[in-house]
């Protein structure tokens, strides 16, 4: 299964870092109502196996046609090959992982329900505590039969999840962002040119200190200020909510408690 990054993220140079944790960074040992999977053990059950070695033999396949294609074309033919080859492999693998990740998705849904569970996430994020329902979901994916759904929606959880791209869509952190971004291309193509004339080691390295210092300044000046407003609105939102922790969407897999529109509504 696809891998799942971790709650709190700095990505000030790739994009607007958020601190997203509101509460511990563990799940506390004695909540009881908060489950986690191993999704490395789920995709290595047969069906995972044989969907990933469709895709790879498909991919291979197709890059071979793309390069024969590309090698005469110009700069602007390759890059729509390209983008024509990303968009191939991402139908490929919809196509074929689809329909696996949606019963591996009923499957969790089941078991969680069974074990009135109010959120399931990635084991990754988890330190300490949480019941681990992987082998539970793994014999339910490998068995004769479909997972069947569960017939109650997941009770109200004390876990809280934001979808960060909405966060990062909204406009005063795209804008940083974006005048990041350009910020530091200016400052690559200045520290370069610089790199090229250097002639001792000593230089060199003095060189690469001025550069990061410079875009340290520029993240302090202009993304922290953000970073620290989004951080207060997660983390007063979720004393309003009652929440003892919030994730990033993408660690969760089932159930918990969505706060990225309070999130969004307080940032504007």
């Amino acid at each position: 299964m696809k891998n799942i990054r971790i709650a709190s993220r700095l990505a000030a140079v790739a994009g607007l870092a958020l601190v997203l944790s509101s509460a511990p960074a563990a799940i506390a040992a004695d909540t009881t109502d908060i489950g986690f999977v191993d999704q490395a053990q789920l995709s290595a059950i047969p069906a995972f196996v044989a969907a990933k070695r469709q895709i790879d033999a498909y991919g291979t396949d197709l890059q071979k046609q793309y390069m024969a294609r590309a090698r005469n074309a110009s700069p602007a033919e390759q890059q729509r090959l390209g983008g024509e080859f990303q968009a191939k492999i991402a139908d490929k693998q919809r196509q074929v992982l689809g329909p696996i990740f949606a019963r591996a998705q009923v499957a969790i849904a089941s078991v969680a329900s069974s074990k009135n569970l109010s959120v399931v996430v990635d084991k990754q994020i988890v330190i300490i505590g949480g019941q681990d329902i992987t082998s539970t979901v793994r014999d339910l994916l490998t068995g004769v039969g479909d997972p069947v759904p569960p017939v109650n929606t997941p009770p109200p959880s004390t876990v809280g999840y934001v979808d960060q791209s909405q966060i990062d869509a909204l406009p005063a952190i795209k804008n940083a962002t974006s005048d990041f971004a350009k910020f530091k291309a200016t400052q690559d193509q200045q520290a370069g040119a610089k790199f090229k004339s250097a002639k001792t080691q000593a230089d060199r390295d003095a060189i690469m200190k001025d550069y990061q210092k410079t875009l340290l300044d520029k993240q302090n000046q202009t993304i922290k200020p953000l970073v620290d407003k989004t951080r207060d609105a997660m983390s007063s939102v979720a004393q309003k909510r009652g929440l003892i922790l919030v994730i990033d969407r993408g660690s969760v897999i089932y159930g918990g408690t969505d706060i990225t529109a309070d999130v969004t509504s307080a940032l504007k």
